[in-house]
């Protein structure tokens, strides 16, 4: 019998730690309509072996060889092995002729597997399901055995971490940008490798995400690395996302709204709560970003009526904020207003202007919509 169910109920961290004391053998799939992603956690006996998530797909051959640690022309042989009839995994194949050592992919795959267990750990909602089986077949290239122990301790570091990095660091969408020196006098930089490695790709265009992604390094260690130097004054870092706050509140309220989405993400809605309060007796009670924040902790609160409150007086004081009126569709169908939520995502489809990230979700949105519609045809059948 598979357990599963929503994970507003039973937490992520709470899911592994189950698995892991019940030494479990199977498949965790977990889910998130709002993050349009996916991810799957393999468990032999309670230790993770292997996993993947839909937004990082990158096979792990390619990988080695955009990493340099792996020649091309190796992979193309290895592959051409398996083609052939090799029927074992490609990282086995590649230690066996030489072109990587078991060590080196090891660290490679277990670098590769925690950066998805971490990402899975950051998630407040969505659906787990976890099938007990034996696991005969791993669509993984290479496999590792990782305690799960282990990646609940450092996974508890790094969001305990991301809360100190979030109020300069909202989002992966952020752009840093050099700053240049005043003055002549501007002495060398003393700089770890790693942090000139990030700097020298920083060309004031790629955001953070884009950025790990050409240095072929985590998401988070780039983000850590970035706060390092913004701390220190040789970058500034621009949100092209953001909503300029009033100039009087603006720092104090953008840093609650921050620790606010920390705690969300650490799933400690009351104290998320707590933080959004604090930045409406800060800033107007009609500021749009406070609004939304608000509407998406009572969200993860189980409040869906008071969010729609929340969102639709975000969209009454900027209607064409494509968040608040996609956030509201989400409360307004969690609350049962089905057609109501159709016309709501009607009308984001129909803004003028949305940000990359919000032109992104257009394939969520689209599927909500639809489900919303045939759940409001079923209940006026039902009632009719």
């Amino acid at each position: 019998m598979p357990i599963e169910g929503p994970l507003r109920e039973l937490g992520i961290h709470d899911v592994f730690q189950l698995l892991d004391l019940a030494r479990k053998t199977g498949v965790l799939k977990v889910t998130s309509e709002l993050r349009q992603n996916g991810g799957t956690v393999y468990f032999d006996n309670g230790a993770v072996i292997a996993a993947e998530i839909h937004s990082n797909p990158h096979p792990l051959g390619s990988l080695l060889v955009r990493m340099g640690k792996l020649a091309e022309a190796d992979f193309h042989r290895a592959r051409d092995m398996q083609q052939a009839g090799d029927g074992r995994r490609l990282g086995d194949v590649l230690v066996e002729i030489g072109a990587i050592s078991r060590r080196e992919l090891e660290r490679q795959v277990r670098a590769q597997v925690e950066e998805v267990i971490f990402e899975l750990m950051g998630w407040s909602e969505g659906y787990f399901s976890f099938s007990e089986a034996p696991l005969d077949q791993v669509p993984a290239q290479a496999t590792v055995r990782i305690p799960t122990e282990a990646l609940l301790m450092e996974a508890a570091r790094r969001i305990d971490e991301w809360s100190r990095i979030e109020p300069k660091i909202p989002h992966l969408g952020v752009v840093p940008r050099l700053v240049v020196p005043e003055g002549a006098d501007a002495g060398p930089m003393d700089l770890r490798p790693a942090e000139w490695e990030v700097l020298a790709a920083v060309d004031g265009r790629r955001s953070i995400r884009e950025l790990a992604a050409t240095v072929q390094r985590s998401e988070f260690d780039v983000a850590r690395t970035l706060f390092g130097l913004a701390t220190a004054g040789v970058i500034v870092l621009d949100d092209p996302q953001a909503d300029p706050l009033p100039e009087a509140v603006g720092g104090e309220v953008a840093e609650l709204l921050a620790r606010a989405d920390a705690y969300l993400i650490a799933g400690n809605t009351a104290a998320a709560l707590a933080a959004v309060e604090e930045a409406r007796d800060a800033s107007s009670n009609h500021h749009v970003p406070t609004l939304v924040s608000l509407g998406r902790v009572l969200l993860a609160m189980g409040r869906p009526g008071e969010a729609v409150d929340a969102f639709s007086e975000a969209s009454h004081h900027d209607p064409v904020d494509a968040a608040a009126r996609r956030l509201l569709g989400v409360a307004l169908a969690a609350s049962g207003q089905f057609d109501a939520a159709v016309e709501t995502w009607d009308a984001w489809s129909r803004l003028p202007a949305r940000s990359p990230d919000e032109d992104a979700q257009g394939g969520w949105v689209s599927r909500m919509r639809d489900a919303a519609r045939l759940l409001g045809q079923a209940t006026r059948v039902a009632h009719g």
